[in-house]
C-alpha cells in the first residue's frame, strides 16, 4: 500500500464501533479517527457497554492515540430514566467525552442544561429523513446529524445543501427492518425493549406459517423446507460509494458493529481505512474532479467475503430496496475466512497470541497488517505459556507461534485469520 500523501483533513472521519475496550483498541490500531461507545446506562446496546472505570480508561486510551470518543446516550427514555441523567452527563464531561450521541429530545434538553459545552450528535434513532427535519435539529443546537439509513444519495445531497452542521452517514453493518432501528418487535415477542437497548434481534429469527385450523402444522412462507428468514436484511455496504459520499459533503462515515467480534471490527475498520487512504492519494494527485469517476481497485471488494456478513446491499442509496436485498436462506452467508487470534505481545520477534478459534501446527494462517497487506505463513509449533509444545490451541489459550520463516511484520493488536477448508 503506497504511503498516503494527502491531508487527512479533506477526508471524512472514519467512525468505528467500540463495544468494549478490546474492540476500541483494535479499531484504533487499524486506523479509526473516532470511536463510539456506551456506558452501562442510556445506551442502545445493553450487551456492549462499559462501566464507569472502563469508560474512563477507554477515553484516556483514545485521546492518548489522537482519536475522538463519542458516548451513546441514545435510549428513548421514560420518566424513570431521567432522574439519574444529569449526574451521568456530568461524569461524561469529567472523563472527556468528545460528543454525546442522543436521540430523545428530552435528553437533549437536559444535556444542554447540564453539560452545554459537550457537542450533541443526533442519533440515527431520531430518524432524520428530510431537509426540514435536519434544519429543525440544526436550530436546536445539534452539531452533527447521523442521518437515517433509509436515504438515497439524492436525499443526502439535498439535506447537505439545506444545513451547515456536520453529516454522519452509516456505510457498513447490520440493518433493521424498521425506520432507523426504532422497532417494537423485540418488546412484543420477548419483553426486551430494543428502544431501551435490550433488543433480542427477532428480525433474525427463522419463521414459518401456521394456519389456525391446522395447529402444529407449519408451512414455509417461501417454498423452502427450512422455513424463511422474512425480516432478515442483508448488511449495508457502501464501500463503492465512498467517492460519491465525499463529493456530496459527508463529514463522517460510520461503521455499525458494537455487538460484533473483535475480528469483525478490526477487519472492517482496516478495509475502510485503506479505501479512504487510497481515495486520499487519488485526490492529492488528481484533485476533487476525480471523485466523479473514481472506482476502488478490486482488492478492496475481494476483502468483503473474508469478513462475516449477511451478504451486502446498498440499501436505499440508489432508491428503495426490493426483495433481493433480503437474505431468506439463513442468518448469514458463509465467509471464506475464520478469525484465529490477536497478537498480544511480541517477544524475540515471535507473536504471543490470544486464540479465538482452534489452531493446529502445520496450518497456513494470515497476519492482517495495518497497511492492508496480508502476510501468510505456516505455523510450525504452538508453545503454551508453560513452554509446552501443543498439538492444538483452543479458544482462550495464550500461545507463542513459531513460524517457518523469520517474519518482521508483527504488530501488537494485529489480527490473525485462516482460510476455511471448504470455502472454495
Amino acid at each position: 500500500m503506497p504511503e498516503k500523501t494527502t491531508d487527512k483533513a479533506i477526508l471524512p472521519e472514519l467512525l468505528a464501533p467500540a463495544g468494549n475496550l478490546d474492540k476500541l483498541r483494535t479499531a484504533i490500531h487499524y486506523g479509526a479517527d473516532a470511536v463510539y461507545l456506551g456506558g452501562s446506562d442510556y445506551s442502545l446496546r445493553a450487551h456492549a457497554v462499559m462501566g464507569r472505570d472502563a469508560l474512563n480508561e477507554a477515553l484516556r486510551y483514545a485521546h492518548d492515540h489522537g482519536v475522538k470518543a463519542y458516548i451513546t446516550v441514545n435510549i428513548m427514555a421514560h420518566n424513570d430514566n431521567l432522574g439519574p441523567l444529569p449526574e451521568y452527563l456530568e461524569f461524561l464531561r469529567e472523563v472527556g467525552a468528545d460528543g454525546l450521541i442522543i436521540a430523545d429530545p428530552g435528553i437533549i434538553n437536559i444535556a444542554r442544561e447540564t453539560v452545554p459545552e459537550l457537542p450533541i450528535h443526533l442519533s440515527t434513532q431520531a430518524n432524520v429523513t428530510n431537509r426540514a427535519s435536519a434544519l429543525f435539529w440544526q436550530n436546536q443546537g445539534v452539531e452533527r446529524l447521523n442521518l437515517a439509513r433509509e436515504l438515497s444519495l439524492k436525499e443526502i445531497q439535498e439535506i447537505r445543501k439545506a444545513v451547515s452542521l456536520k453529516l454522519e452517514i452509516f456505510v457498513h453493518g447490520a440493518l433493521c427492518i424498521s425506520y432507523s432501528g426504532r422497532c417494537s418487535l423485540s418488546l412484543y415477542m420477548t419483553g426486551r425493549d430494543a428502544n431501551l437497548g435490550n433488543c433480542a434481534h427477532p428480525c433474525r429469527y427463522k419463521y414459518q406459517l401456521e394456519e389456525e385450523k391446522r395447529p402444529g402444522e407449519f408451512f414455509p412462507v417461501e417454498e423452502d423446507r427450512h422455513g424463511t428468514y422474512i425480516f432478515n436484511s442483508k448488511d449495508l455496504c457502501l464501500l463503492n460509494k465512498i467517492p460519491q459520499l465525499i463529493s456530496c459533503g459527508a463529514d463522517s462515515l460510520k461503521l455499525e458493529g458494537r455487538m460484533k467480534s473483535v475480528y469483525y471490527v478490526g477487519a472492517v475498520v482496516r478495509l475502510y481505512r485503506a479505501a479512504l487512504d487510497y481515495i486520499g492519494n487519488e485526490l492529492a494527485k488528481r484533485g476533487t474532479s476525480c471523485l466523479e469517476d473514481l472506482t476502488l481497485p478490486s482488492k478492496f471488494l475481494e476483502e468483503l467475503p473474508k469478513i462475516g456478513s449477511r451478504g451486502y446491499t446498498e440499501n436505499f442509496f440508489q432508491g428503495p430496496p426490493g426483495p433481493e436485498e433480503m437474505i431468506y436462506e439463513g442468518v448469514k452467508v458463509k465467509q471464506t475466512h475464520a478469525p484465529i487470534g490477536i497478537v498480544r505481545v511480541i517477544e524475540h520477534n515471535q507473536p504471543i497470541v490470544e486464540i479465538r478459534n482452534p489452531l493446529f501446527p502445520g496450518e497456513i494462517i494470515e497476519f492482517l497488517a495495518k497497511d492492508f497487506t496480508d502476510h501468510a505463513f505456516k505455523v510450525e509449533q504452538i508453545i503454551s505459556q508453560k513452554g509446552e509444545v501443543l498439538e492444538k490451541a483452543n479458544p482462550g489459550n495464550i500461545v507463542t507461534l513459531q513460524t517457518e520463516a523469520n517474519i518482521s511484520c508483527w504488530e501488537e493488536l494485529g489480527l490473525l485469520r485462516k482460510k476455511e477448508m471448504n470455502s472454495e
